[in-house]
């Protein structure tokens, strides 16, 4: 396949996925039913984080998971007490369980106790690129008091994890191109120092169209892809997470 042609298909896929009827069956929904600020921010990092395994059960347990704090996650949060948070104790998607999600909740309280948003937590995304981005808001998530074990479910491009959970919720909440899926909420951010979200599903297809070499799904794979998919859209590379998803998952 040429670059020619290389670029007319994945500009085929971005927009034939990157549409709100696509929205129901991905966890994006979860947040979709919010429309303040805060309220998207919480729904999309919750379900973004449990964004691992069958899609349906990704939906359906970050569901019940908002569905837990009442019809504004922002404002259950700033004004919970502790005793508030002990029904979320017995949930569980996967390996995330309630002390993950204790924490996940207490650590969110703390900050928008702080900040009006999680927008300014990843302000150094725009000089200093996407691992230095994440590993200054992991670093403030981390210091509200956790179990070892909860480190695992924020991915520290440092470590080499392809952060692909965390990308995707960059994705949601900093490009804006008006086709009623990714939010584009932090207005401050720059799309084109994304990354793009690096999943079982874009790792094959990237490979197979020779957009990516490396074999290792890491964080060097999820820049050498990004790399690539820049010299198609250099302002807005990880538009392509679209077509890429969209071969993998659904043409397989």
């Amino acid at each position: 396949m040429t670059q020619a042609e290389l670029f007319s298909l994945l500009e085929e896929k971005y927009l034939q996925y990157n549409q709100s009827s696509f929205i129901e069956t991905d966890p994006i929904a979860v947040p979709h039913q919010f429309t303040l600020k805060q309220d998207i921010e919480i729904a999309g990092f919750l379900s973004a984080t449990i964004a691992w395994g069958n899609r349906k059960s990704i939906v359906a347990n970050a569901r019940r998971l908002l569905q837990m704090m009442g019809t504004s996650p922002y404002e259950f949060l700033v004004n919970a007490e502790p005793e508030d948070f002990k029904p979320f104790l017995r949930f569980v998607h996967r390996t995330f369980n309630g002390d993950d999600c204790l924490f996940f909740l207490t650590s969110l309280q703390h900050i928008y106790r702080t900040y009006e948003s999680m927008e300014p937590l990843f302000g150094s995304l725009n000089d200093h690129g996407a691992a230095h981005a994440i590993n200054s808001f992991r670093e403030v998530f981390l210091t509200t008091m956790h179990l070892r074990r909860s480190e695992k479910h924020i991915a520290s491009p440092l470590s080499g994890s392809s952060a692909k959970r965390i990308n995707m919720f960059l994705r949601w909440m900093v490009r804006h191109d008006g086709r009623g899926v990714d939010f584009g909420i932090w207005p401050s951010l720059d799309p084109a120092k994304l990354v793009c979200p690096l999943d079982v599903h874009v790792g094959r297809i990237s490979r197979e169209l020779g957009l990516l070499h490396r074999t290792h799904s890491d964080w060097k794979a999820a820049l050498e892809l990004t790399d690539m998919l820049k010299s198609f859209d250099q302002e807005d590379p990880v538009k392509y997470d679209f077509a890429l998803f969209g071969l993998g998952m659904f043409e397989k």
